[in-house]
Formats: C-alpha cells, sequence, structure tokens
C-alpha cells in the first residue's frame, strides 16, 4: 500500500497546531508540524519532502506569504494557507506569492479537508500526467510506448521484437546523440553475452526495414562509422545507408 500523504502544518500557537494536527491524522494523513518560518523551510528542503503545506499567515519570524514566496522558489508543493476572515488583502497577496488555495478561521473541518484533497488530487495528476509524457518518447514521426512497448511510424503501428524495441529504445533515449558500438550491444544483450558483436548490425537492418520509409536511405536510424549508431529525424543523406 502506497504511504498516506505527508502534510506540513506551519502554525506557531500550539493549540491550534494540535487541532490541525487532529483533524488531518483522523483522516489518516502523515503529518508534520513547524512553528516558525525558518522551521518550514527547512523541511521542505529536507530529503521526505510534505506533499502538501498548510501554511498560517501570522508567524513569529516571517510572515506567512514570505514563506509561501520562499517555498515556491524552491518547490511546487501545494500550499494551502490559514488566514483570519478579515485579512482579504493578505489573501489575495498569499496567492499571488504562489499558494494555491486557502481557508479562513474558524474553519469546518470538512471545508479543510476537502481542500487539501483537492491539492493532492491536483498534484497526483499532474504527476501522472508527468510520467505518462515520460514514458513515451518521440523522434520525428517515431512514437515508442514504453509502457505498452508499441512502436508507431506517422500514427502506423510496427511491429517489433524484443530487442528491436530495446535497441530503439536505448537510442530514442539518448535524444540524437550518438550510442557507441559496444555500450548499445552491452546494454541490450548483457554485458555477460559473449556472442558476437555484428548481431547488432543483423537487427539494425532488420530496424530500418521496418521503421524507415526507404531503409536505403536511412532517415532515422543513422550510423556513424567507427562510433556507434544515433536515432534522429533528419532527411536521407545522398550516399545512400549511414
Amino acid at each position: 500500500m502506497d504511504a498516506m500523504p505527508r502534510i506540513l502544518v506551519v502554525e506557531d500557537d500550539a493549540l491550534q497546531a494540535e487541532t490541525l494536527a487532529y483533524i488531518l491524522q483522523q483522516e489518516g494523513y502523515d503529518v508534520e508540524a513547524a512553528a516558525t518560518g525558518a522551521d518550514a523551510l527547512a523541511a521542505v528542503r529536507a530529503r521526505r519532502a510534505p506533499d502538501l503545506v498548510l501554511l498560517d499567515v501570522a508567524l513569529p519570524d516571517l510572515s506567512g506569504v514570505e514563506v509561501a514566496r520562499r517555498v515556491r522558489a524552491i518547490s511546487a508543493v501545494p500550499m494551502v494557507m490559514v488566514t483570519a476572515r478579515r485579512q482579504d488583502v493578505e489573501k489575495v497577496v498569499g496567492l499571488d506569492a504562489g499558494a494555491d488555495d486557502y481557508v479562513t478561521k474558524p474553519f469546518n473541518p470538512s471545508e479543510l479537508l476537502a481542500r487539501v484533497r483537492a491539492q493532492l488530487r491536483r498534484r497526483s495528476l499532474a504527476a501522472d500526467a508527468r510520467d505518462a509524457e515520460r514514458e513515451v518518447l518521440v523522434v520525428g514521426g517515431l512514437r515508442l510506448d514504453l509502457g505498452r512497448r508499441q512502436v508507431t511510424r506517422d500514427g502506423e503501428p510496427i511491429e517489433t521484437r524484443a530487442r528491436e524495441f530495446e535497441i530503439l529504445r536505448r537510442l530514442a533515449e539518448a535524444e540524437g546523440r550518438v550510442v557507441e558500438r559496444r555500450q548499445l550491444f552491452d546494454e541490450v544483450w548483457g554485458p555477460d553475452f559473449y556472442g558476437d558483436e555484428r548481431a547488432l548490425d543483423v537487427y539494425v537492418r532488420l530496424i530500418r526495414k521496418k521503421i524507415e520509409p526507404d531503409p536505403s536511405h536511412p532517415r532515422y536510424l543513422h550510423t556513424v562509422r567507427g562510433v556507434g549508431y544515433r536515432l534522429a529525424d533528419e532527411a536521407p543523406g545522398p550516399s545512400g545507408p549511414r
């Protein structure tokens, strides 16, 4: 089971901090407390950073607005500010400083939890979108879906064997840079494989037949003679296969 989100409660009033911690812990959240802005910044910079910051406006050393500004300069962690009802100006300033939402005192626990859940949900969706983007590699008209292990060219599916896909994957991850022959061979076949390195050339020819509009004039999979291979979308050269 995944760990529950970690919430940093930044509040110098001990009773208020205890109340907030209790409400959050009843929902299963992992809660950490900080009584000053300096402690809050240290917690955000820590190796195990919080998943959300619940930030009071009034702190003894730094204002909550200044803390929000400094946090946003170093982290994208969601921040919900806790303000008094008459602090409308500070609500606006806090949002401008980087806070994502606010709740007013005295707050309704249900509203507080709803706002916390909303911010954590947005963070999770954004993380999922980033992960999905990282799992797809695109080189011109070629698209490698790493999760599904599928290759398409201009939207048309291309059937690849396991080693063909791994060769394409490693070359695509190099983002147009040359991958040396021995390095590519070791990564795909494994460093303990003692077969003929020329097997790589055979697979390159097979891959070109599948992904190239004209395999005799490669557009995508290029040979850098004496060095290795690279994957890049380029117009074919005049001298045939490269």
